[in-house]
């Protein structure tokens, strides 16, 4: 595999200088030199020794300022005994931004132990800092496995977008790269800390619908925005947008504006609907119900509607096998002629459980304690016969015990937001250095068997996995 990266001279920007290929080994090994040139120095909140107490300041950068990494940078910036010091995007525009969205926030709350926010177009630059604890990385998923392993090596922590993986062969660099460097590496499916999705791990496991058989999911669209059309600047240019670095190791193109600010929308920079949404319904089942994973795929689909030079799928369905003995269904349309939606169904033997947003609702109905019987095409004298034996296997009683509930509703408070749990979790992790929910084997996982949807579209066939060895079979 080969990656386009930017000359190492810190002196020279000049992207027309940025065409050294090396391959993966390579790229990590003068990454680490990059970042690793001087000695690991504690930083104002330890996060190179991993000492930190429960109100030590930790300080981030954030690498990616894009839809999703503005909206993360936005929440983070609230976040309690924290601080924002570093932005990275090989967009000029917006990276200049985003740093004054963090000086003024900043200004307006009065922090007076904050000395800036500094702007960077590579990241190796940020993480070379010694006084940045931990980095966001909300980059076009082709550059979330370099990023990571960079950073984690740099001695920072790392919360990293969904999918973690861009290719299966990312997961076990990223997952040995964190316990070798000791750093929390957390994905970025909030659905994981979320208090509705505890609540429904704790129903499933105390029997509440029965034993679970089905699981089904969707999260569907009807929007241009839902559809990945995000709005193009009117000044974007390859004078604006460092496109070389933003290739990377996708095929070398023509600057495009699209492909740069749509990028969702082409499989050399994202992994389509199966990256972006059934990633989430994959790490939520997975939460609720304590599974590895899937240990086989196969789905369906195809462009339907968005028919605008992108060659990621606007409809898909896949069916999943799990060994606890379930299924999973899953679908997302993008042209689903009605509102957004997500939701996810639980089917049991004895009810059923659905999460839609913040809301679950469980329907009970028990199977009866008599299985029933046909004997209307039977002689008068065998129903006789049939029904004497069945009355005494199941002679008539009287209802008794306690009143069963049929319908129960659980709703979080309102206002309540699962991502301010999963960002309060990371920062909990990154002072305790206990594990977190989501690290890098459960987001693999989620990730790995999301992707084989994308994997069995392309080849028309069922796909195996591994959960536990998370192998492709």
């Amino acid at each position: 595999m080969k990656i386009l990266i930017a000359n190492l001279s810190k002196a020279d920007n000049n992207p027309a200088t940025m065409k050294h290929q090396v391959t993966r080994r390579q790229f990590l090994k003068l990454t680490s030199v990059a970042t690793l040139a001087a000695p690991i120095l504690v930083s104002s909140a330890g996060a190179a020794t991993g000492q930190h107490g429960p109100n030590d300041r930790i300080t981030l950068g954030f690498i990616g300022t894009g839809k999703q990494g503005g909206g993360l940078l936005n929440n983070f910036l609230t976040m309690p005994h924290s601080q924002v010091v570093a932005v990275c995007d090989v967009d000029t525009t917006r990276r200049a931004h985003y740093r004054k969205v963090v000086e003024e926030f900043y200004s307006i709350k009065g922090n007076a132990e904050f000395k800036g926010c500094t702007e960077y177009e590579d990241f190796r630059d940020l993480i070379a800092r010694q006084d940045i604890d931990a980095v966001v990385i909300a980059t076009p998923d082709h550059w979330h496995a370099y990023i990571a392993i960079a950073a984690c090596n740099a001695g920072k922590d790392v919360y990293c977008e969904k999918p973690m993986i861009h290719l299966y062969a990312d997961g076990p660099e990223m997952i040995e790269t964190a316990r070798a460097t000791n750093r929390i590496l957390q994905i970025g499916s909030q659905r994981v800390s979320s208090i509705i999705y505890a609540k429904a791990k704790e129903l499933l496991a105390s029997g509440a619908i029965g034993q679970l058989n089905m699981v089904t999911a969707h999260w569907d669209r009807n929007s241009s925005m839902g559809a990945w059309n995000y709005t193009v600047p009117l000044d974007a240019s390859a004078e604006t947008c460092d496109w070389p670095r933003f290739l990377g190791t996708a095929p070398k193109i023509p600057f495009n504006a699209e492909h740069f600010f749509q990028w969702r929308k082409w499989k050399a920079y994202g992994s389509g609907v199966a990256g972006d949404l059934f990633v989430h319904l994959f790490s939520g089942t997975h939460f609720i119900t304590g599974t590895n994973g899937p240990t086989r795929g196969m789905a369906t689909g195809g462009l339907r509607f968005w028919k605008d030079g992108r060659d990621a799928p606007d409809v898909m369905l896949g069916l999943f096998d799990y060994r606890e003995g379930f299924n999973l269904s899953l679908r997302v349309n993008f042209v689903d002629g009605g509102e957004e939606s997500e939701a996810l169904i639980f089917t049991g033997s004895e009810g059923t459980m659905e999460i839609d947003g913040n809301t679950i609702s469980v329907s009970r109905t028990p199977l009866k304690k008599e299985p029933g019987y046909t004997v209307s095409t039977f002689t008068q004298a065998m129903q006789k016969r049939v029904l004497e034996s069945y009355r005494e296997k199941y002679p008539v009683a009287h209802p008794s015990g306690a009143l069963a509930a049929g319908y129960e509703k659980y709703v979080a408070p309102d206002g309540y937001r699962d991502s301010y749990d999963h960002f309060k979790n990371f920062f909990a992790a990154v002072r305790s250095r206990q594990p977190v929910v989501e690290d890098a084997v459960f987001g693999f996982r989620a990730a790995g068997a999301a992707l084989l949807s994308n994997l069995s579209l392309d080849r028309g066939a069922v796909v195996k996995w591994d959960p536990d060895a998370m192998k492709l079979g």
